[in-house]
């Protein structure tokens, strides 16, 4: 039997013990429920506990859930997004973590622009230049940002990566690291519509190495939810 509400507050205390070692403050991390597969009772569990933010990776399971879900949340799209589903995308999410593209980002931009509300997003960064994982190549982060700088309906709030596996979360620390020193000296000549001060970054199994090394938002799902049904 999962406890949901035992597991978010360990997870909390966990999270506020890596903040302290990096000398931040614990309010600093926004913790992301991921729930992707789990029953909405377990999700609405885990707002009950104080979880404010839920991330989904697919569209119409998120869309399912946030119409019967009866606790308020901000829901995130963590997964990959095709540009067909921009617009569900755009009505159903607060933040969307995987801009990786002049296409997508244009599509968003144009659905924030009738709402009259830009689009927060994140761009996301193939950190260990896996052929398999989607995200922007490190080195094209710049002339990505350059690209999109005119786009009135997209506001570019920071970066997102998934390390490649290691063996510990230790292992995956240099590329965390990483992505701080990316967004770091993108900061300085970042256009208008990109503050970048958000950093998601880390999951189950290193977001503690993640928080300290400057993650602002962690994506943790086994840790609050149990394994994966499918």
């Amino acid at each position: 039997m999962i406890d949901v509400a035992e597991n978010w507050q360990r997870l909390r205390n966990r999270v506020a013990q890596a903040a302290q070692r990096a000398g931040r403050e614990p309010q600093s991390v926004r913790i992301i429920a991921v729930s992707k597969t789990k029953p909405l009772a377990l999700i609405e569990q885990a707002i009950a506990a104080g979880a404010s933010d839920i991330g989904e990776n697919y569209v119409q399971e998120a869309a399912e859930k946030i119409a019967h879900c009866s606790a308020p949340a901000r829901w995130h799209m963590i997964g990959h997004l095709q540009r067909n589903k921009a617009a569900r995308a755009v009505e159903l999410f607060e933040m969307i973590h995987t801009v990786d593209s002049v296409a997508l980002a244009d599509a968003l931009a144009r659905h924030g622009q009738r709402s009259g509300k830009p689009v927060r997003v994140l761009l996301e960064v193939n950190i260990g230049g896996e052929a398999t994982k989607h995200g922007v190549d490190p080195a094209q982060v710049q002339s990505l940002l350059v690209s999109l700088r005119d786009l009135d309906g997209l506001q570019i709030e920071g970066l997102m990566t998934i390390p490649p596996p290691g063996p510990t979360a230790e292992s995956v620390r240099h590329y965390f690291r990483a992505l701080r020193q990316l967004r770091d000296r993108l900061q300085a000549a970042a256009p208008l519509n990109a503050r970048l001060h958000e950093l998601s970054m880390g999951m189950t199994d290193d977001f503690e190495v993640a928080i300290e090394e400057g993650a602002t938002m962690v994506r943790v799902g086994r840790a609050i939810f149990g394994e994966r049904e499918r």
